[in-house]
């Protein structure tokens, strides 16, 4: 997970680029820490963008979020091979794709992407980019 500087935010506090080689590694079924809340937090955005074209497989969905076994708060079973624009706000925490503070946290949480396709290591080529603003109010504690 790579915080931005301040003369990078646009919008965004953590930015996550996973390539095909890390998302071969996470495997089918599989999950992986890409980032962490801080204590008394929450996620306002989440976003997803497919940056390079999904080669090897069409059946690509990933999931982010806080619950290891299945992450779906922020990004729900998104289709990544098929995107053809960036994705957001699609996970159960949201109640539509507007921003929101949702998954308010008092200690600190990690956040997962979830893998979910059975061609995953016939992967040759894709990069995908997970963008979070989380609002982080136990900096002014």
């Amino acid at each position: 997970m790579a915080k931005v500087a301040i003369n990078e935010l646009g919008g965004f506090t953590d930015v996550i680029r996973l390539d095909y080689n890390d998302l071969i590694a996470i495997g089918n079924g599989g999950s992986r820490v890409i980032a962490k809340l801080p204590a008394n937090s929450a996620v306002e955005l989440a976003a997803v963008a497919n940056t390079v074209d999904i080669a090897g497989s069409s059946t690509l969905v990933i999931d982010v979020g806080t619950t290891g076994a299945d992450p779906d708060e922020f990004i729900d079973a998104l289709d990544v091979d098929a995107m053809t624009v960036p994705v957001f706000n699609t996970g159960d925490q949201f109640t539509s794709g507007y921003s929101k503070a949702v998954k308010a946290v008092a200690s600190e949480t990690e956040v997962y992407v979830k893998v979910t396709d059975s061609a995953v290591a016939s992967l040759t080529a894709g990069e995908i980019v997970i963008a979070l603003r989380v609002l982080e109010l136990g900096k002014f504690a």
